[in-house]
């Protein structure tokens, strides 16, 4: 089966046909780096993420390319507002950003170029724009004449005629149409600056992702991502910009994810309900945020609350148990795979997972025959008696490097099992306001009690765990805890 991907500027599922048979080239939006990123941005950054490492698992050689705005506006007033420079706000929230993804499991770019190292680039392709009669000088800017570019809107859908009409713009007699966008701002006092045909200043917004994804991908390349809230005017404006400049098609397929709501309600600082990544993985085992995210469609909106954050932690948990189960009862088999009664059902799953990847990358069906194959796992296990050992051990190897294809395109069940389960316990302990340490120590009590064989201690430190709400459980790996609230 092709890849079928959902092409905004289509409006319609399509065949991905990449320019070249073997190779995709992909540029995704990257953040402004003047604050901590958001569960908006873990939404989009694992989406194109899965995107990549499934283009990788079918074979394609891809060219990744995700950038970094490391000058604009909010830089420049984050910077003045603690009295710093603009280059300790932006070295500072890409360390930060690096973190966040990190912790995500978010594969780095394979290109991740900053605005401010490509601004020779910036400006010859504004010069371009301007001697090809899309653009105009205006004092110290320089602006896209959207009037000039007869496809302005094909992107959004938008006609020139009613955004002209519905326009609520500032009034600005430098510009010819109200909808006309900077290429180049002249720089005011105070702020960073570079030496141009036009004077000294800084560039717009949007001409930076043109400039430096065709350096990268070329002046037609395959995707462009981001986020819905990009297709109005970043995206739409990049079309123009560098078909303006080129005179050919910018991008073959456009892809788009969708919003984060918080409790049903569009996530907002000014309401309130605005979430970092890290205020969320400081609460909640990070892994099951990527976990929520895969959990429905990218393009498709998605609700976060406290309650589907606890669940997707949970099932981050349930995959991890019955991995390690796995991998006990595997153990050191090393011997040939034999045919078991349910390799069918399994290869079956697998099919199935990537019919569902190949439609539009859809993670919300495929992750339901991941869950299947770690059910029939845990099935076998159960009835472990009912299996000669060699077929025991072969079919849960079959079944755990099946999963194992599923876990790497997803970015999950790519940790050592015992430490992950560990660090869950932990999280959730902590938001009961259990005494970890205490936990700690009562453990390391009880088996100092055990090695003594005083048993009697030993059952007491059980019973007084379990008033708290934790169960232990004795295991070749040590004495393992989980709460029983």
């Amino acid at each position: 089966m092709a890849i079928k991907v959902f092409n905004t500027i289509a409006g319609k599922k399509e065949d991905f046909i990449p320019i070249k048979p073997d190779e995709v080239r992909m540029y995704v939006c990257g953040v402004t780096v003047y604050d901590m990123c958001h569960i908006g941005h873990a939404r989009a950054y694992v989406a194109f993420d899965v995107i990549y490492r499934y283009l990788k698992e079918k074979g394609f050689r891809v060219t990744y390319v995700r950038n970094f705005t490391d000058v604009d506006d909010k830089i420049i007033k984050r910077a003045n507002e603690l009295g710093v420079k603009t280059e300790e706000i932006t070295e500072k929230y890409i360390s930060e950003f690096y973190t966040d993804m990190e912790s995500l499991g978010v594969s780095k770019a394979d290109i991740e170029p900053k605005v401010t190292e490509h601004i020779n680039e910036i400006i010859a392709l504004i010069q371009k724009i301007i001697d090809n009669g899309y653009a105009y000088v205006s004092g110290g800017d320089v602006y896209f004449s959207v009037e000039s570019f007869p496809g302005y809107g094909k992107l959004s859908g938008r006609r020139l005629d009613d955004m002209k009409a519905g326009a609520r713009v500032e009034v600005n007699e430098q510009k010819r149409h109200p909808m006309d966008f900077a290429l180049w701002k002249e720089s005011k006092p105070g702020e960073p600056f570079w030496d141009s045909p036009w004077g000294k200043g800084r560039p717009g917004w949007h001409i930076e992702c043109s400039a430096m994804s065709t350096k990268y991908l070329g002046t037609t390349f395959d995707i462009h991502g981001g986020g819905k809230d990009l297709i109005f005017p970043h995206h739409e404006n990049e079309i123009a910009q560098s078909e303006g400049a080129y005179k050919v098609p910018f991008v073959r397929y456009w892809l788009h994810n969708g919003f984060v709501n918080i409790n049903e309600e569009k996530m907002s600082k000014s309401l309130g309900n605005f979430f970092t990544i890290r205020e969320v993985t400081s609460r909640y085992y990070p892994e099951a945020l990527r976990y929520f995210m895969l959990g429905t469609h990218y393009r498709s909106p998605i609700n976060y609350s406290v309650d589907a954050i606890s669940e997707s932690e949970g099932r981050v948990e349930y995959y991890y148990s019955t991995l390690r189960e796995m991998n006990n009862a595997i153990g050191s088999f090393g011997g040939p795979l034999k045919d078991f009664p349910a390799k069918e059902e399994v290869d079956k799953n697998l099919q199935e997972f990537f019919d569902s990847m190949d439609d539009d990358f859809n993670t919300a069906k495929a992750l339901a025959n991941l869950s299947n194959l770690l059910r029939l796992a845990n099935d076998i296990i159960l009835k472990r008696n009912q299996y000669p050992k060699d077929i025991f051990r072969s079919s849960l190897c079959y079944i755990r490097e099946k999963i194992m294809i599923m876990g790497r395109i997803f970015g999950i069940m790519e940790k050592e099992p015992l430490s992950v389960l560990k660090s869950i316990t932990t999280m959730k302990a902590k938001r009961l306001g259990i005494d970890v340490d205490e936990v700690s120590r009562l453990i390391e009590e009880r088996s100092l009690a055990r090695k003594e064989k005083n048993f009697q201690k030993s059952d007491e430190i059980r019973d007084r765990l379990l008033k708290m709400g934790i169960a232990i459980m004795d295991t070749p790996e040590g004495t393992l805890w989980r709460i029983e609230r």
